[in-house]
């Protein structure tokens, strides 16, 4: 299946917050409780819960319900489409195109 521009666009605004990549940084230790994630942050749960529904759209992290608590962590899948796609974006194309531009 190919990417489209919206899923792109998903993960880049992901990574684009402050909040969202401290969040990540947490996640890297494994899974965690949103009560615990709110209190490390010192974030209400509402903000809390308006960056996880922006990070588990991207992909980037999955959630599991327990009881009333939601646990999130960093999905493997995910993670890895990010790193692709960053690489995809950024990696020069090796075939030197025929461009007579500013051979005049």
């Amino acid at each position: 299946m190919e990417t489209t521009y919206e899923e792109m666009t998903m993960v880049f605004k992901a990574l684009s917050d402050e909040r969202r990549l401290r969040i990540l940084e947490l996640l890297k230790n494994g899974e965690e409780c949103a009560c615990i994630l709110g209190e490390q942050l010192d974030m209400a749960q509402s903000s809390l819960s308006y960056h996880m529904k922006i990070l588990c759209e991207s992909g980037i992290v999955d959630s599991r319900q327990d009881g009333k608590w939601t646990h999130y962590k960093i999905s493997e899948k995910g993670s890895g489409f990010a790193v692709n796609l960053i690489k995809s974006l950024t990696t020069p194309n090796t075939e030197i195109l025929n461009s007579n531009c500013c051979n005049k």
